[in-house]
């Protein structure tokens, strides 16, 4: 073996050694360094709007991250607590009506329709074995047993959270402050032509763009027209509810109707017919809809990633990660497509190369 590889492969060595020691002493903080990316994702295009007029890094730096503590994670902080009281009290109301018999009451109705489709059902499964009451309990209990376990761990490790959120807020402040020089010293690792680096980047910040604007910000907004026109037909729990929706609304394939259709039917058989037909209504005219409003406003001209791969990444993502994974599961996806770009580019040189109309990312 010739000399000059024993040495490049000792350099691969030594270099995947210290890698691995690196990867050991940035884990622990993996976690706020995640949350602080993600923020500054969400609000660069601002910074960018905001430097010219003040003119230095530094104090431009500063503002977004405290404009990040009082549009995000104040509100945040304060709907979490509210969130878990009133998932607690919710739980606790569906486990009385199940003891009282009022579960059962409820969901006894008869429609004609209805007994028809259970007749065609019954000829192929027990529907005797579908309990709709230990259903609806269960899947409350188990909801309310993950927002307690979570709100319990952050009041047990408290000095770690508070912790984690200055490491959050330092780390959002030297990314808003030095972000366009790690992704030119990012750039210059790249080992493509200048030209492939603009497409593979450009299509990377559009995933990322579409996925973070199209996804979170749509899904927040509907959250939050939930949980007001639960509210405002006298519905409990408005917070709890419109949280869900919000989270159900980032799911591609899933979205906030699974929780305010089935709420309007239940008012309905209850005898609340307006205030059915209001949920409903609203609902599909405006939550539903809103999507598709917003959405083309927000990522146009921006290539969006396919849903399969959205879906399986966000899902994915909070299996690794919790909750953190709803953000940065769709991330590694898109960095996942924008590396598989890469090696297209080796193989395939040509940018101009045609792309099928179908062909999504």
């Amino acid at each position: 073996m010739k000399r000059e590889h024993v040495l490049i492969s000792l350099f691969f060595l030594v270099s995947a050694a210290f890698f691995y020691l690196f990867y050991q002493v940035i884990i622990p903080f993996f976690v706020p360094i995640c949350w602080a990316g993600v923020f500054v994702i969400l609000f660069y295009p601002l910074y960018e709007r905001l430097l010219p007029h003040v003119k230095r890094k530094g104090i431009a730096s500063l503002i977004m991250c405290v404009l990040v503590l009082l549009l995000i994670i104040g509100p945040v902080g304060y709907l979490l607590v509210a969130l878990v009281s009133e998932a607690t009290t919710a739980v606790a109301y569906v486990n009385e009506m199940y003891q009282e018999g009022e579960l059962t009451e409820l969901f006894s109705f008869n429609l004609p329709w209805l007994e028809g489709v259970r007749e065609e059902l019954g000829k192929y499964y027990d529907l005797s074995k579908i309990n709709i009451e230990e259903i609806t309990k269960d899947a409350m209990n188990v909801v309310s047993s993950v927002l307690v376990a979570q709100t319990r761990n952050i009041l047990a490790n408290g000095a770690q959270a508070a912790f984690y959120f200055v490491l959050m807020f330092f780390t959002m402040y030297y990314f808003f402050k030095d972000g366009s020089q790690i992704i030119h010293r990012l750039r210059r690792l790249m080992p493509l032509t200048p030209t492939q680096i603009n497409i593979t980047f450009g299509q990377l910040h559009d995933i990322i763009t579409a996925t973070m604007y199209g996804g979170l910000v749509v899904a927040l907004v509907q959250g939050v027209l939930g949980g007001i026109l639960f509210w405002a037909v006298g519905i409990p729990s408005a917070v709890f509810w419109g949280a869900l929706m919000a989270f159900l609304s980032i799911i591609p394939l899933i979205g906030a109707f699974i929780i305010y259709v089935p709420a309007g039917i239940i008012l309905i058989i209850a005898g609340s017919w307006v205030e059915g037909l209001i949920v409903i209504i609203f609902g599909s005219v405006v939550i539903s809809q809103i999507d598709n409003l917003l959405r083309p406003m927000l990522i146009a001209g921006k290539t969006s990633m396919h849903p399969l791969l959205l879906f399986f990444s966000i899902m994915g993502g909070i299996a690794v990660f919790g909750l953190l994974g709803v953000v940065l599961g769709p991330i590694i996806a898109a960095i996942f497509v924008t590396l598989l770009k890469i090696f297209e580019l080796k193989l395939h040189p040509d940018p101009a190369a045609p792309v099928p109309e179908t062909e999504e990312v």
